[in-house]
Formats: structure tokens, C-alpha cells, sequence
């Protein structure tokens, strides 16, 4: 009996998992550039009881009883479907339109390193750093990274900006000269290694990256050069690829799991007391 409150409580605990990743799914439906999240899995150890001895039927599934210890999320898998395109005509909001291909951000954690995030939020704006100098940042501050790494600033009498199509941006200055700041824009080639960053707006390389037996030159590619293939538009943001009916879906099939579970961890309590009760 107790062994049935083990296998709901294992359960119930990773489908609270499950219902916290859809609950940022919807909480990020109208964040741009935000990827879904798909919790999956797993079935947890279970024993094998040969108890087919004198089980005469003929069965199609395999002999025997397999008694489960509950399921776990085996991995929550992250969906690099394209989202829709939103036009804003902003000089400074740019939207990626190549599959896996992410900005570069430099965030710094708690420990006052700071790293390179990846997301795919084009929605970028200037902000003063020092007199007479202003840099390039995000919508949550964090300073957008060149192809070399370093965060861009410039002078503040900037006019207006372009885009070329190899993600260099111009900025143009009213003497009329230009200076070209290439952005950093990372490919991922395992996306699904990266870590989440900020409930998820944002992805890194996992600290335990020799742990996972990967190395960054097989994750990720710094796109640099003038011949980079980069797929960006100008004046335009990604919207979030998550689907709402189909995480309300999700959403109900999860809490009839978790109400089944629970159901069960109350049947299996009420039956050890009738046990105990017994004189």
C-alpha cells in the first residue's frame, strides 16, 4: 500500500514540473521571439513479477506484471518553429527568419561574470553609458553583443539606423558618415543542450557541459565574416510560436493526471486505515 503512495507522489511531483512549464508557455505566448517548451516522459524503474506460471491465457503483451515506481519528465524539449512576423517598422527592431539562428546578449550573473545569452527578441534600443556615448540594448538592459563579443556603443548624435542583409548595422550620423557594428548572431546546432536563462527568454551553454560530453564547437557557431549567411528583417519582430489551444489542451490533460494521482494517494491513505483498524 505504501508502494502506491510512492508511485502517485513520484508522479505528482513531476506533473507539477509539467503544469509550471505550460504556465511559462502562457505566460510567454505574447513575448517575441519566446520558443515553446514540450515537457516529455519517461517511465521511472519498475519490478517484473514472473508470476506466469499458471497464467494459461494467451496474451499479447508480454508475460508477467510490471510494476511501476511512477513517470518522470525525461526531457522538456524546445520547439525552433518559426514564429509569425510582426511589422513594426522600427528602425532598431529586427527579426531572425533562419531556423536556429539567435542574437547575442551579455548578461552578467549572480557572481559578477558576465556571459553571452542567446535570444531570439530583436527588439533593441540605445541607452546612454557615459557622456557623448550611448549603447546598443535590449528590452530587459542587457547590452547586444557584436560578432566579436563586445557589447556596441557609439556616439549619441546618431541619426538613424539601417540594416544590411549580413546583419550589419549602419548607423548613420548627420555629417553624413556611417560606422557598421556586425551583430552577434550565434547558429545552434544542439539546441536542445542549451540551458534556460529568465523563465526562459533566454538560453546558455549548461555549466556541466563536459559532464553532458559536448563542447561548444558542437553546439553553437559565432556567425562572423562579410559572407555570413544570416536571415534577418528590419523593421519587424518574431512573435512566440506558442500555441494556446494547444497548451490548454495540455493544461487539462495534465491536471486530470494530477487529480488522478492525488485520487489515488487518498484511496491508498483510506485503506491503510481500515487496515489499522482492524482488532
Amino acid at each position: 500500500m505504501l508502494r502506491t503512495m510512492i508511485t502517485a507522489t513520484n508522479t505528482l511531483s513531476e506533473v507539477q514540473k509539467q503544469l509550471d512549464n505550460i504556465s511559462t508557455n502562457i505566460a510567454n505566448s505574447n513575448t517575441h521571439g519566446y520558443k515553446a517548451q514540450q515537457a516529455n516522459f519517461n517511465e521511472m524503474l519498475y519490478q517484473q513479477f514472473n508470476n506466469d506460471k499458471y497464467d494459461k491465457t494467451v496474451r499479447q503483451t508480454p508475460v508477467g506484471i510490471r510494476y511501476g515506481v511512477g513517470a518522470q519528465i525525461g526531457q522538456i524539449q524546445s520547439n525552433q518553429a518559426q514564429g509569425s512576423i510582426q511589422m513594426t517598422e522600427r528602425d532598431l527592431d529586427f527579426a531572425l527568419t533562419t531556423k536556429n539562428q539567435y542574437f547575442n546578449v551579455l548578461m552578467t550573473d549572480e557572481s559578477g561574470q558576465t556571459k553571452t545569452a542567446y535570444t531570439r527578441n530583436g527588439a533593441f534600443y540605445v541607452t546612454p553609458t557615459e557622456p557623448g556615448i550611448v549603447s546598443l540594448v535590449n528590452s530587459d538592459g542587457y547590452p547586444v553583443a557584436d560578432a566579436n563579443g563586445q557589447a556596441i556603443t557609439f556616439p549619441d548624435n546618431v541619426k538613424e539606423f539601417t540594416m544590411n542583409s549580413d546583419g550589419t548595422l549602419v548607423a548613420n550620423y548627420p555629417n553624413g558618415q556611417q560606422q557598421n557594428f556586425q551583430l552577434g548572431i550565434t547558429s545552434l546546432q544542439k539546441p536542445q543542450v542549451m540551458e534556460s536563462l529568465n523563465g526562459g527568454t533566454y538560453i546558455g551553454l549548461p555549466q556541466n557541459l563536459d559532464e553532458l560530453g559536448y563542447t561548444e564547437a558542437e553546439i553553437l557557431t559565432n556567425l562572423q565574416g562579410a559572407n555570413r549567411q544570416v536571415g534577418i528583417q528590419k523593421g519587424a519582430l518574431e512573435m512566440s510560436n506558442v500555441d494556446l489551444s494547444q497548451e490548454m489542451t495540455n493544461l487539462i490533460q495534465a491536471q486530470r493526471s494530477y487529480q488522478f494521482n492525488a485520487r489515488a494517494v487518498t484511496i491508498a491513505d483510506q485503506m491503510l486505515g481500515l487496515i489499522n483498524g482492524i482488532r
